[in-house]
């Protein structure tokens, strides 16, 4: 089975933090959105993996695609970097797999992060991920008989028609037949809103005979601006934290400082005088001194220095310094910053 990856998107509702590192490369609680995505998938299928495809932009550049294929290389299987120059809507991005759509795939667009199974139903034909939620307008979504089929596919509705929104995640018995439906979009120059969309294809299958049945996820953890990825980022570490996985490196420097777990640490950190957690990812040789920091992701080799940080999000190679304070406070005050 091929496992096809569409990462081409600009992350605009991340930015800053987007300006120089793609959404997907983005690092939480110790690895990447994408690498995320990969292992789940590796982790909960039945079948073997023969390879991954990458599809971003060429301006990634040679380092990014090094880390993409290093993460195919940790999961015991080849990968392929493939181009999506303009951003055409989802069915142009996954056609750009070209060769790599055959036999079974399964293809995940690497914007979110989940918690699935993939044990995969052979008697199904596609299986489409979703997710009931409360306000699906934003998404594609899924009607469903009472035999639990598909039968229809809507894209980013204005009017209620289901709940059940399409999360990104997809299985296709067959990967020749989707790349045929998705060549005749192009060819036929057929879009929606303005963009050639894989739900379109999907819906052509489907009136062909194909049979669909949905797939559910146990968590669908949103990464789409700064709040939802620090929420991510302590859903992760609350779950790997229940499951006894310890995410602090035995190679870091603490003094007269205090870790409140669940935390993710990386190797070469220094903490000093700080009190660092609950719900904290700090990446490699950043220095943390002289401050409390809870419910945050600090990127590599930053500095923090006399700061109080709840909630928050700083990049790679980032000074934040804080003044020290010195007070000579009497009785009966209130002081409020």
């Amino acid at each position: 089975m091929n496992i096809i990856i569409p990462m081409a998107g600009w992350g605009s509702r991340l930015r800053p933090h987007t300006l120089t590192v793609p959404k997907p490369m983005l690092s939480i609680a110790g690895k990447s959105i994408v690498e995320r995505l990969v292992k789940n998938i590796v982790d909960t299928t039945k079948e073997s993996i023969d390879s991954i495809s990458f599809i971003i932009r060429k301006d990634y550049g040679a380092a990014v695609e090094a880390q993409l294929h290093e993460i195919a290389k940790k999961y015991q299987t080849k990968s392929h970097i493939c181009y999506q120059d303009e951003p055409l809507g989802t069915g142009h991005a996954i056609l750009c797999a070209g060769d790599y759509l055959s036999g079974k795939i399964i293809v995940g667009f690497a914007d979110t992060m989940f918690l699935a199974n993939f044990s995969l139903d052979d008697q199904s034909d596609a299986i489409i991920w979703v997710k009931k939620i409360e306000d699906p307008s934003a998404f594609g979504v899924v009607k469903l008989n009472e035999q639990m089929k598909i039968t229809d596919f809507v894209e980013k509705p204005k009017d209620f028609v289901s709940d059940l929104a399409i999360i990104g995640i997809y299985y296709f018995k067959d990967g020749a037949n989707l790349r045929s439906e998705l060549q005749f979009l192009i060819d036929h120059d057929i879009k929606d809103k303005g963009e050639f969309q894989l739900t379109t294809a999907l819906e052509n299958m489907r009136v062909k005979g194909a049979v669909m049945t949905p797939g559910e996820v146990t968590q669908w953890l949103d990464c789409g601006n700064k709040n939802a990825t620090v929420e991510s980022n302590t859903e992760i570490l609350k779950n790997e934290h229940h499951q006894n996985i310890n995410n602090v490196s035995q190679n870091i420097m603490m003094e007269h400082s205090v870790i409140i777990p669940p935390c993710y640490i990386a190797e070469g950190v220094e903490i000093v005088r700080s009190v660092i957690g609950p719900y904290v990812s700090i990446e490699k040789g950043t220095k943390i001194e002289n401050s409390i920091v809870s419910e945050s992701i600090i990127q590599s080799g930053s500095y923090i220095s006399n700061k109080i940080l709840d909630q928050s999000m700083i990049g790679s190679k980032v000074k934040l310094i804080g003044m020290p304070k010195d007070y000579s406070v009497g009785d009966f005050n209130e002081i409020n910053f």
